[in-house]
């Protein structure tokens, strides 16, 4: 008699369980996202709108704790844990995404994009899907593309106006190949340094100076170590918003969706925020003592022409061909 009605109990549960929605019967979940920009940068105030979304679409179910200023590791240390599954999300630079899907370089070709918007044009149709399947290929989800901001550059030596200026400069990159024939073609000396030591290494003089979009240099006050600022406009760089395919393979249906809202606002605001910037941050820069020089474009371009060309004779060139078709 007591297992009949064990059994009829154990029935009713089950029934009960099946009528309930599938939101109600996931998991708690908590996740981990990454990134190597500093409080106050446009990446780290769209990731924690992520997670605030992503938090109120599930009901407070999916947590997100957001890890900045490359807490978790470098961006290249970042984007293998993605792929690995031992980090659930990450956005970071391109160059270090291209280690893996070398067709994320052929947006960072020298002067291809005079402003942010010319590269989402792309990224947001056919082109960018491509990517985002190659990608897929290589264990990483893309939630969104974001925008790592037009690069110029500066030094503690002397005011840049011309391509003779960068000859014998030490200059720091972060890890992308593209922008170190950048630097080569233009005289510089080119030395991959850590985004969380480069402060540390401009004071010391490791290196004469480096190059980011104006967020970065503004966020992580690179202005204290550095007074001559270059508006060279040499690179768009964009921020893939990646999640680990491991991660998202365990999701639920209404999960994925959830998540892809939320990255999507997130995208929205980073974008934005990203545009918005510039203007006022120069003003601040100049402020603080920043001398600011603006460059010939057309001689820097054609001293970087070389770049292009041998880009196009590595296997992302059928790629890259279709991306310079499509802006130029």
């Amino acid at each position: 008699m007591q297992r009949k009605t064990f059994t009829r109990t154990l029935l009713a549960a089950c029934a009960l369980a099946a009528a309930l929605p599938l939101a109600a019967q996931a998991q708690a979940m908590k996740l981990t996202l990454g990134h190597g920009a500093a409080p106050g940068n446009p990446r780290h105030e769209a990731a924690v709108k992520f997670a605030d979304v992503l938090k109120a679409k599930t009901a407070g179910r999916i947590e997100v704790q957001v890890a900045p200023s490359a807490q978790l590791g470098d961006d290249a240390a970042m984007v293998t844990a993605v792929r690995t599954g031992a980090l659930d999300m990450t956005a970071n630079s391109q160059g270090a995404v291209s280690a893996a899907v070398p067709e994320y370089a052929a947006y960072g070709m020298p002067f291809m994009f005079a402003n942010p918007a010319q590269a989402f044009k792309l990224l947001d149709g056919p082109l960018g899907q491509e990517l985002a399947q190659k990608s897929a290929e290589k264990g990483m989800v893309v939630l969104g593309y974001w925008d790592n901001g037009i690069r110029h550059m500066s030094n503690s030596k002397r005011p840049i106006n011309k391509v003779e200026d960068m000859k014998g400069l030490k200059m720091r990159t972060p890890p992308d190949a593209v922008l170190v024939d950048i630097m080569q073609a233009l005289g510089a000396e080119a030395q991959q340094i850590k985004f969380a030591e480069l402060y540390v290494a401009l004071q010391q003089g490791v290196v004469d100076g480096q190059e980011n979009p104006l967020v970065n240099i503004h966020a992580s006050k690179l202005y204290e170590v550095q007074k001559h600022l270059a508006l060279t406009s040499h690179m768009f760089q964009m921020t893939p918003f990646l999640m680990s395919k491991r991660t998202w393979d365990r999701l639920p249906e209404g999960d994925r969706k959830a998540v892809t809202e939320a990255a999507a606002e997130a995208t929205a605001l980073q974008r934005k925020m990203s545009q918005e910037a510039d203007d006022k941050l120069l003003a601040e820069l100049k402020a603080k003592g920043v001398q600011v020089t603006t460059v010939d474009k057309t001689a820097f371009a054609k001293a970087t022409a070389a770049v292009d060309d041998k880009w196009l004779a590595t296997p992302i060139g059928p790629y890259l061909k279709k991306v310079i078709a499509a802006t130029r």
